[in-house]
């Protein structure tokens, strides 16, 4: 059983729940859905503490998973669990629609590590790339 963390922000909510369902239809299970939180829309309301418990769950998730899916472009936290997946060696996958990733004036330095893995155009060509890869690893 393959475990994901899908990390973005609140703007792609739409794209983070159609990777998730899919790749939970195709068996992975999601360590942590935090698309049900509400710092996105209701900010006010949330407390310091609140920030804390999804905090944590998110590092744990992000540590639990075998891979991590980063949807750019990226909220507030989204880079810190790129941080997270970095040092804990799991399998990360950074998605953007366009070439952001090679785009000198909006690109990370931490884009271009060699261990990451980069996957430019549709959902569905990442979505490919994940399960494809696991499947080729799965028949060796």
């Amino acid at each position: 059983m393959k475990k994901f963390y899908v990390a973005s922000s609140f703007r792609n909510i739409v794209n983070v729940r159609y990777v998730a369902q899919t790749l939970e239809t195709t068996g992975y299970v999601n360590t942590y859905d935090w698309t049900h939180e509400s710092v996105g829309g209701d900010a006010g309301k949330v407390t310091i503490g609140d920030l804390r418990s999804i905090g944590q769950r998110e590092r744990d998730a992000v540590i639990g998973a075998d891979v991590v899916v980063i949807l750019l472009p990226g909220g507030k936290g989204t880079h810190v669990e790129l941080g997270i997946a970095i040092a804990q060696g799991r399998r990360t996958i950074l998605h953007s629609p366009e070439e952001v990733i090679n785009n000198l004036a909006t690109t990370s330095t931490f884009y271009h590590l060699p261990e990451l893995e980069k996957c430019h155009g549709t959902l569905d060509d990442l979505l490919a790339m994940i399960v494809g890869r696991e499947v080729t690893a799965a028949a060796l």
